[in-house]
């Protein structure tokens, strides 16, 4: 049987010169976009339950966008007046610009690594003075804490926001050659919306070792990965993986 129809679970990509576009074109796929999570803001009184006082921060710390949105939320709702004086920190520089859509920017001690948070140490470390508020969703790694305890940096972690699993229900997968996913709360969300999910010929593919873990965890198939220095993209894993079944079962 060919490969005709991939489900990607995050939101569809609004360019059209996706590598999911020039896959679908080429190797004539169905590919199909749908997110089994999305993110819930964490209330202001939550936040007060953490112990946290925002004024008593001096440096932010973002490494997404959705931190941003959630930071100034929760300002808003506690009624607090973010200071011109604050300092931001941010993992790249996309995310350093859209602080502007909260702040006037050019007039903001604003800090941005290259899209690496090691990087961006380099700043924070200069900055040992400040107090930091780590923003958070309820689901992160723990390399940023670690690597802010090695140093010895004043830093409090901000849960702003929770990744909750989506109502995908609706969903018939068995129509479905792939599913691929992009977060261990993914797999959540599967099995989560799919109590009696059983995966016989359906492949699994993940981007990122959390994931792959995830999926074995659950006892369940991994059948193709990424990102590995053969497949730096989850575009170029699929591609590889649909020539070498095409070819296996000689279809052309």
């Amino acid at each position: 049987m060919k490969i005709k129809r991939v489900l990607i679970s995050q939101p569809e990509p609004q360019s059209d010169k996706s590598p999911f576009s020039e896959l679908a074109t080429r190797y004539s796929l169905k590919i199909d976009f749908r997110p089994f999570i999305h993110v819930e803001g964490v209330s202001a009184k939550e936040v007060r339950q953490q112990k946290i006082d925002i004024a008593a921060h001096t440096g932010i710390i973002f490494t997404s966008r959705t931190a941003i949105d959630h930071y100034f939320r929760v300002c808003e709702e506690m009624r607090f007046t973010v200071p011109e004086t604050m300092k931001y920190f941010c993992i790249s520089e996309a995310i350093a610009l859209y602080l502007q859509k909260y702040i006037v920017y050019r007039k903001r001690k604003i800090f941005y690594g290259d899209s690496t948070f090691k990087d961006l140490m380099s700043d924070i470390v200069k900055h040992k003075e400040d107090k930091f508020l780590l923003m958070l969703s309820d689901i992160h790694k723990l390399d940023i804490p670690k690597a802010l305890d090695k140093e010895k940096i004043k830093y409090t972690k901000g849960i702003f926001y929770r990744t909750v699993s989506s109502d995908v229900s609706d969903i018939d997968l068995s129509v479905y050659d792939i599913v691929v996913f992009y977060s261990p709360s993914g797999i959540k969300s599967l099995l989560t919306n799919f109590p009696d999910f059983s995966q016989g010929e359906l492949r699994i593919g993940t981007f990122g070792p959390t994931v792959a873990k995830a999926v074995k965890d659950a006892g369940l198939r991994l059948d193709l990965q990424a990102p590995t220095p053969e497949f730096p993209s989850m575009a170029t894993a699929l591609e590889v993986y649909i020539k070498k079944y095409n070819k296996e079962n000689g279809i052309k």
